[in-house]
């Protein structure tokens, strides 16, 4: 027996009405006009048996049904893209801008970048550095990787991964003090704070038992980037995130002052313009890919993969 499948039209005219809450904003991506539109979603709802709209005076609504049969509807299409540029390229030339913060970017992103790029030979990317990033362009075929909440206002945010803080510093520093008090002690003298994550180093050390510190000595920073290059050039002690402390732990450039880790509850999000167009296959594809750079990443430091 076949598969039971509405007409693609249909089902085209469903997810960009869906998805700008509009037939005359759907019409004019899919350059019909809004009766044709009209009619197609009308058709798709007798061939379900279920209405998916609520027409209302100014626009239209979502109905239940609706709600639950657009993921799958955008799913589909969204795979169908993916893999048709994926596999067959595409028609002239595609471009993706990924912005993201420095120390991302040049720590987690930069080295496993070659790999999309191999896959994909077909597509430019273009990769900008932020340190901060209050303002951020709703560009459909920009990708932003952002370290907060997750929340950014005309934005849907999806969750890259969540860790963990650790503290570093240089191997000399790590070998001059001869007990765990020394250590503590030259760490409270020679701290590196980053802007915005000042509270970290009181948590720390209140976590660990000294209940006094108060200590704001040191350097203050606007990057872990930053941070990193001082702490593994012997000027202070560094708390970053284990991702972006992994490069400089396995060259030895740093090596972990203490043990133990400090959760936190910012992590890293990928963002992506609500509602409007839909992403381009290549942003899909970016997005794929990061997707399993993280999973790969988890399964080999054996973390559970949901």
């Amino acid at each position: 027996m076949g598969h039971q499948l509405p007409h693609l039209p249909w089902l085209r005219s469903f997810e960009a009405a869906a998805r700008n809450l509009s037939f005359s904003a759907a019409a004019n991506e899919l350059h019909m006009t809004p009766a044709a539109v009209s009619l197609q979603i009308r058709s798709l709802e007798q061939y379900l048996g279920f209405q998916l709209f609520e027409r209302l005076p100014r626009g239209v609504r979502l109905t239940d049904m609706g709600l639950a049969y657009l993921p799958s509807i955008r799913k589909a299409f969204d795979e169908l893209s993916m893999s048709t540029v994926g596999l067959f390229g595409s028609r002239g030339d595609r471009s993706i801008t990924v912005r993201s913060t420095a120390a991302f970017a040049v720590l987690w992103l930069a080295p496993r970048l070659g790999e999309f790029m191999a896959l994909y030979p077909n597509i430019e990317v273009r990769l900008f550095a932020d340190i901060w990033a209050d303002a951020l362009s709703a560009d459909h075929s920009a990708i932003d990787i952002r370290f907060g909440d997750g929340h950014w206002e005309g934005f849907d945010a999806e969750l890259i991964q969540t860790e963990a803080s650790i503290p570093v510093c240089s191997p000399v520093w790590r070998a001059r003090a001869g007990s765990d008090e020394q250590l503590v002690s030259l760490a409270q003298r020679n701290l590196i704070h980053i802007m915005g994550c000042e509270d970290l180093w009181t948590r720390w050390f209140r976590a660990a038992g000294v209940a006094d510190f108060t200590s704001r000595k040191g350097v203050q920073v606007d990057t872990s980037l930053t941070a990193l290059e001082l702490a593994a050039a012997g000027s202070g002690f560094a708390l970053v995130l284990r991702s972006l402390a992994q490069p400089y732990l396995d060259a030895g450039r740093v090596v972990a002052a203490f043990d133990g880790e400090l959760p936190i509850d910012q992590a890293h999000y990928l963002l992506l313009p609500k509602g409007g167009k839909r992403p381009p296959p290549e942003v899909l594809l970016f997005r794929q890919w990061l997707r399993e750079q993280v999973r790969a990443r988890d399964e080999g430091e054996g973390r559970q993969v949901g």
